[in-house]
């Protein structure tokens, strides 16, 4: 059995417990608030065995094996580190960091600690992104030429997402994902130029990037806090599109392939699956020495170098070289 311990009451949560239920031999132990009672209270509610009204007293529980953080953005890298010290294999929430630095760190701690760390982009997991990725790589629509995507959807102004100090924003929140996807598909871009509205919290609340990859591929995104819900792909090739409409939350409904001039799309069907219980998973079966995590460090730096590269530009206004 490989025990799960969750940092915090995040509504995130319960999508991750349902994929720990879900999953036989791995059980979610033991949760953490900054108030017991909201923590026994929790626990009870979940069917979690134990609950801890500090998050230092869940690290040293010694029956936990795999600390899952859902805690705001700026307080990741702190406990991450800490649940390292403490022995704890390490499940992040999206993003890990904005900065490089801060992950090498952190996954050199995980190495010397020979533990995991893997960074909780649940869509990675899914069938339907191995599809895409197949088609993709199998030339089913030719030369890969461009990627387009985004994530938004309007945020109540007192959401922690919308507050500077706890590192917030429509890029780290939501854009993220098309930036991941992007990577997925062609690789780690050359450089990166991004135009953003920052908000009263001093977060982006609107962003918008364009990726440019080496083999002459161009990725362009955009992300909001203030905008519509909308959250689509479309991966275009020399000759055909991919067109997605649920990336991030796949449905059996599948996704489109149009071939070049076809009046009619090929719908392409898609398996039925919780990628949240493939993530957990994937991550109990690295701790039981099966295979490494499908995300560790060179998928976490490279995202991070992306995100730091996109607010450096959004920042001076100039293209960034990675």
């Amino acid at each position: 059995m490989v025990n799960w311990g969750f940092l915090s009451t995040a509504r995130i949560n319960g999508a991750l417990l349902t994929g720990v239920n879900a999953i036989d031999g791995a059980e979610a132990l033991a949760v953490a608030s900054r108030d017991q009672r909201r923590a026994a209270a929790y626990a009870e509610q979940k069917g979690i065995a134990r609950s801890y009204g500090d998050y230092a007293e869940l690290l040293a529980d010694p029956d936990v094996d795999i600390v899952y953080i859902s805690l705001p953005n700026g307080m990741h890298v702190e406990w991450t580190r800490r649940a390292l010290q403490a022995g704890k294999h390490v499940l992040c929430e999206k993003p890990l960091s904005r900065s490089a630095a801060e992950v090498r760190e952190l996954f050199a701690l995980a190495a010397e600690r020979k533990l995991h760390l893997s960074e909780a982009f649940m869509y990675r997991h899914h069938p339907q992104t191995k599809q895409l990725k197949s088609l993709v790589d199998t030339g089913a629509i030719g030369e890969l030429r461009l990627i387009r995507g985004n994530f938004s959807f309007n945020c109540s102004p007192d959401d922690p997402r919308m507050q500077s100090a706890l590192e917030g924003g429509g890029l780290m929140d939501l854009g993220c994902y098309p930036v991941s996807m992007a990577r997925l598909l062609a690789g780690e871009p050359i450089r990166a130029s991004a135009e953003q509205v920052v908000g009263d919290g001093g977060v982006d609340i609107v962003l918008a990037g364009v990726l440019r990859f080496a083999d002459g591929v161009i990725a362009h995104f955009d992300s909001g806090l203030v905008m519509p819900d909308r959250r689509d792909v479309e991966i275009v090739g020399s000759t055909g599109t991919l067109r997605v409409a649920n990336p991030w939350h796949p449905t059996p409904d599948g996704f489109e392939l149009w071939r070049d001039r076809a009046t009619e799309p090929e719908v392409i069907p898609v398996e039925a699956a919780n990628s949240y219980a493939l993530q957990v998973a994937d991550l109990c079966a690295a701790v039981r020495g099966e295979h490494e995590p499908l995300l560790g460090l060179e998928d976490a730096l490279g995202q991070a170098r992306t995100i730091e590269a996109l607010y450096a530009s959004a920042d001076s206004g100039q293209t960034v070289l990675l």
